[in-house]
C-alpha cells in the first residue's frame, strides 16, 4: 500500500475501534456487569446480558478496574470509568485476600471466598489495576500498592511450599504462562512507579527465561510448559502449543523493546517469537487464530483444540500493529488486515452488544454468553484502547 492508502486504513481501523470501544463494549459492562450493590463486576452474562451466575471473578475485578482505568488515561476521562475501576478495586480490598496476602480466584456477589488456586494471576490482575488507577488518579499510595504486590507475587513464586505445584515430584516443569504475563505486569507498574531495579530484574529474567527455555528453534515454536533447563517434555501435555499466548508475549516482548530504545536484541527475539506464533496458529483453511497445537503434530489433546476463542484474536491485532510499528514492514499490516477482518466477520454480536468469545473451528458460535469466569472486559476493550493507540503512534511516523 501507499503512504496515503495506509493511513486511510489506519484511520478507518481507528475509528471502528473508538466507536466499538465507547458505544459498545464499556457501555455493555458498565450497564450490565456493575454490581452497584456490593460493588466489583459480574461477568457470567449471557447473549442478552442477564445475569446466569453472581459466582464472581476475582481475576476480573482486577481486569476490569485496569480496563476501565486504561480507557480513562487513553481515551476519555469520563467519571464513570474511574468509579468502575474504584468499585472492584474496593471490592477486592475488602474482600478478594486471605490472611497471607494471597487473593482467591473466586467469591461469592458479596464477597465469601468459593475457591483459592496454586497460581498469581488474580494478583498480577490486580497489580495492573492499582498500577494504572494510580496514573488515573495521581494517588501515588496505588502505586505502592502495585510494587508491593508485585513483590509479593515474585515472593510467592519463588517461596517453595506457598504454591502447591501443578506435578508431583516425578515431573519437574516450568510454564510459560506466568513467566510472561511478569513481563506485561512488571512494565505497568513500572508506568505508574518509575524505573525500579526490583521490576528490571524480574522482566529480565522473564525474557531470558523464554529466550533460554521456553523457545525451541527445532519446532521453531514457544511451549507452554518444559523442564527446568527447558528440556522437552515428551508427553501431549509437555508438547502444547498455545500460539494466543506466543502471540500475546510477543507483544508484551515489543513494548519492553520499546521501552528500552527499541533495543534490537529484544525485538529480534518478539519478533521471532511472533512470527513462528503465527505460523502455528494461523488457520489457512478457515482463518482466525486456532487455540492449540501440538509441536510434533500429533493431534492436540485438549477438547477445545481447533475452536476459535474471541482473546487470541484481539491479541494478534495488537501484535501485528505491534510488529508494523516496530519495523515499518508492510507485511505486518498485510497480517493485521487479515486477522481484523476475520475478527469483525465472526466475533461481533450484530442483534446484541459486545462480541461472541466461543466459536468452532469455521467460525460459527459455539455458544452465545457474553461473560462467564474467565470471559469479560478485559481482552476486547484492552485490545480496542491499545489499537488506538498504537495506530497513533504509526501514524506520527508516517
Amino acid at each position: 500500500m501507499e503512504k496515503q492508502e495506509i493511513k486511510e486504513y489506519l484511520l478507518a481501523c481507528r475509528e471502528r475501534y473508538l466507536s466499538d470501544l465507547t458505544t459498545n463494549i464499556l457501555p455493555f459492562w458498565l450497564e450490565k456487569g456493575w454490581d452497584k450493590v456490593n460493588g466489583g463486576v459480574y461477568t457470567c452474562l449471557d447473549r442478552e446480558g442477564r445475569l446466569m451466575d453472581s459466582t464472581k471473578s476475582v481475576w476480573f475485578q482486577g481486569r476490569c478496574a485496569f480496563v476501565f482505568a486504561f480507557a480513562y488515561n487513553n481515551i476519555e476521562r469520563r467519571p464513570e470509568y474511574l468509579e468502575f475501576a474504584k468499585s472492584c478495586i474496593d471490592f477486592s480490598d475488602a474482600h478478594c485476600y486471605d490472611e497471607n496476602g494471597r487473593m482467591y480466584f473466586e467469591v461469592t456477589a458479596d464477597g465469601r471466598p468459593l475457591r483459592m488456586r496454586r497460581y498469581v494471576f488474580s494478583e498480577s490482575f490486580a497489580c495492573i489495576a492499582l498500577a494504572e488507577y494510580a496514573i488515573a488518579t495521581g494517588d501515588k499510595s496505588y502505586a505502592a500498592r502495585a510494587l508491593d504486590l508485585f513483590e509479593r507475587m515474585v515472593y510467592f513464586l519463588n517461596t517453595p511450599g506457598i504454591l502447591e505445584p501443578k506435578y508431583e515430584d516425578t515431573l519437574k516443569a516450568q510454564g510459560h504462562s506466568i513467566t510472561m504475563i511478569l513481563i506485561n505486569t512488571g512494565s505497568r507498574v513500572r508506568e505508574a512507579c518509575g524505573d525500579s531495579p526490583e521490576l528490571k530484574a524480574q522482566i529480565d529474567r522473564s525474557l531470558e527465561s523464554i529466550e533460554k527455555y521456553f523457545m525451541h528453534p527445532e519446532f521453531k515454536a514457544v511451549l507452554e510448559m518444559v523442564g527446568p533447563e527447558g528440556e522437552l517434555i515428551d508427553t501431549l501435555n509437555g508438547r502444547v502449543i498455545n500460539p494466543g499466548h506466543c502471540i500475546e508475549t510477543s507483544w508484551f516482548i515489543l513494548e519492553e523493546a520499546r521501552h528500552r530504545g527499541w533495543d534490537e536484541k529484544i525485538k529480534n527475539l518478539a519478533l521471532t517469537i511472533f512470527d513462528w506464533s503465527w505460523d502455528w496458529g494461523w488457520d489457512e483453511t478457515y482463518g482466525g487464530i486456532i487455540n492449540f497445537r501440538d509441536c510434533r503434530n500429533f493431534p492436540a489433546q485438549d477438547y477445545s483444540q481447533d475452536m476459535k476463542f474471541w482473546w487470541p484474536q484481539t491479541e494478534a491485532v495488537i501484535a501485528t500493529l505491534y510488529c508494523y510499528l516496530a519495523t515499518g514492514n508492510q507485511h505486518y499490516l498485510d497480517l493485521h488486515r487479515q486477522t481484523n477482518d476475520w475478527m469483525y466477520e465472526h466475533l461481533p454480536d450484530a442483534e446484541f452488544r459486545e462480541w461472541f468469545g466461543y466459536l468452532h473451528r469455521d467460525g460459527t458460535v459455539a455458544q452465545p454468553a457474553k461473560g462467564n469466569i474467565f470471559k469479560g472486559p478485559f481482552h476486547i476493550p484492552r485490545m480496542l484502547v491499545k489499537s488506538i493507540m498504537l495506530i497513533d503512534d504509526i501514524l506520527a511516523t508516517l
